[in-house]
């Protein structure tokens, strides 16, 4: 954690001392519109985080460890697909839910299909956007050639997590 924010305080100084250079007033608008967009993520930010803290206290651990955990195999690894392509919500609301799982026993392999599933199937973005815009023949040849990557790329993720965990 603390090298990820060490890493975009880097960027952020750097691409300040940038737009000082170029025209001080692009600094203070940058610095403007970014608490703009803090304003409005804040709320769902606080949410999410609240409704990840009540994950991790009402889903049992035992059950989550049987559906999801490292030992599920690849009924973990389709049950992660599952959940990511129903999951609807941004990233605000995935990562914080995934970090719980993570911490209340779910396996890599499992959690990867389900962001990879969430990423690449994501049903509610096919129902609202792909579909009306792009249409069903479109869409559906693309949610075919997509459903089965969540779980090869969860199974070789699991597979790298322990080849990397051995050193």
């Amino acid at each position: 954690m603390k090298g990820t924010f060490a890493f975009i305080l880097i960027l952020c100084l750097t691409a300040t001392f940038i737009a000082i250079k170029k025209d001080p007033q692009l600094a203070q608008d940058g610095l403007i519109q970014g608490l703009k967009m803090l304003g409005k993520l804040m709320p769902i930010l606080v949410v999410a985080f609240i409704l990840a803290g009540m994950m991790e206290k009402i889903i049992p651990r035992e059950f989550l460890a049987d559906i999801l955990g490292w030992d599920s195999g690849f009924k973990g690894l389709f049950l992660g697909t599952l959940a990511g392509a129903i999951m609807p919500g941004g990233p605000f609301i995935l990562f914080p839910m995934m970090a719980v799982l993570l911490n209340a026993g779910a396996g890599i392999g499992p959690l990867v299909a389900f962001l990879s599933s969430w990423a690449l199937i994501g049903l509610h973005r096919v129902v609202i956007y792909e579909a009306p815009i792009m249409g069903w023949k479109f869409t559906l040849c693309r949610l075919g050639a997509s459903l089965i990557f969540p779980v090869i790329i969860g199974y070789f993720s699991d597979v790298i997590w322990k080849m990397y965990s051995r050193y």
